[in-house]
């Protein structure tokens, strides 16, 4: 064994610890150990130590084997045969850590790494912004002007980075791959891991005359006006994606996107919940008991109403398809508005004196 510690307790985990918890340990301390993103001289180590130790420990016979014995037996006694990690190599079965992180967790957004042939294929990042919109805006759409800095493809190297006359060589140390691959050989077999190439950084490519207007990065750093459309109907938090607007991707990689998140301001007058409108108007005790049309703004604008005699205290008169327009532009959400009966706290005689009528 690579380590005098227990296999589990290099997972961090319990002696009856489940599979899902395995995993999930083993997953925590990939992000943290991975040579790609800790660079800890230490860090490989330890991950050559999580990696063995899972591959037991996720594998139900070699399990039982550890169990019982404290080991595992070698090929030709039953026990595990291949590279470590279950023959897994993290260089030609996943690509980069962050292409490993991507398959654990779904991605981060940001740019991505992938090889292609003997190139590093970087794809641009996202951009995120965030505009502020009326409810009234909101109501109606909205076209937009936001403001980004992000990088672009050099316009004088055209994006190789290269001065005008010549042209990047692919890197001797990785062939391109922008990873070296370092093996290990352990009682449970060959092990391999890949680190980031320390003659390229990566990159896969090595520059000898670099591009004087980018330095040789392939991008250039600019700023942009991006006119964005944002539907009616828009709610606070959604957001709209303009594709290929994000920064310029390397190597060949297509470019990001950009995300506008939207945020609604609150309204003086109007709750909003998803495509309806709510609202609450006061009459007084009388038109509550005799009945009598009256006007109350809605998003579009004032409309009359009518209130029926014998209104209650908080009573609700929906109008319907007078709310906001669904995103889908299937339709438009209701207005729903509260009577408010007010109560006089103080009568003339007169209007005592005809109350007490109905006594």
């Amino acid at each position: 064994m690579m380590s005098a510690k227990s296999y589990y307790d290099i997972l961090g985990v319990k002696k009856g610890a489940t599979s899902d918890e395995i995993t999930k340990a083993y997953r925590e301390l990939v992000r943290k150990y991975h040579p790609d993103t800790n660079k800890d001289p230490e860090s490989e180590k330890k991950m050559a130590e999580v990696n063995e130790a899972y591959s037991v420990l996720s594998n139900q016979e070699k399990r039982a084997k550890y169990d019982q014995f404290g080991t595992v037996p070698p090929t030709g006694s039953g026990g595990y045969s291949g590279g470590g990690f279950g023959g897994f190599n993290f260089t030609e079965d996943m690509g980069s850590f962050s292409d490993i992180f991507d398959a654990m967790f779904g991605g981060g957004g940001g740019a991505r790494r992938r090889p292609r042939g003997h190139n590093v294929v970087y794809e641009g990042a996202d951009i995120r912004t965030e505009v502020s919109l009326t409810l009234e805006e909101a109501y109606q759409g909205k076209k937009v002007t936001v403001t980004i800095p992000r990088y672009d493809k050099c316009p004088d190297c055209g994006g190789t980075g290269a001065k005008e006359g010549s042209k990047p060589k692919t890197c001797p140390e990785c062939n391109g791959t922008g990873q070296v691959r370092r093996t290990q050989q352990t009682i449970l077999g060959t092990f391999q891991t890949a680190t980031t190439c320390p003659k390229c950084g990566g990159e896969g490519k090595i520059i000898d005359n670099p591009c004087t207007t980018c330095n040789g990065n392939t991008v250039v750093k600019n700023t942009h006006k991006i006119e964005v459309d944002i539907p009616a109907g828009i709610e606070d938090g959604m957001r709209v994606r303009v594709r290929g607007q994000g920064d310029a991707g390397k190597n060949g990689g297509t470019s990001g996107d950009l995300y506008v998140y939207v945020r609604v301001k609150p309204h003086k007058i109007f709750r909003r919940e998803g495509a309806d409108l709510f609202s609450s108007v006061s009459i007084s005790m009388y038109e509550a008991a005799l009945g009598r049309q009256i006007s109350v703004f809605t998003i579009n604008g004032k409309e009359n109403i009518n209130i029926k005699a014998g209104t209650q205290p908080d009573e609700m008169i929906t109008l319907r398809g007078k709310g906001m327009p669904r995103v889908s532009g299937r339709g438009r959400g209701d207005h729903i508005i509260t009577l408010k009966v007010q109560i006089p706290k103080k009568l003339s005689k007169e209007e005592q004196n005809a109350l007490r009528k109905f006594l």
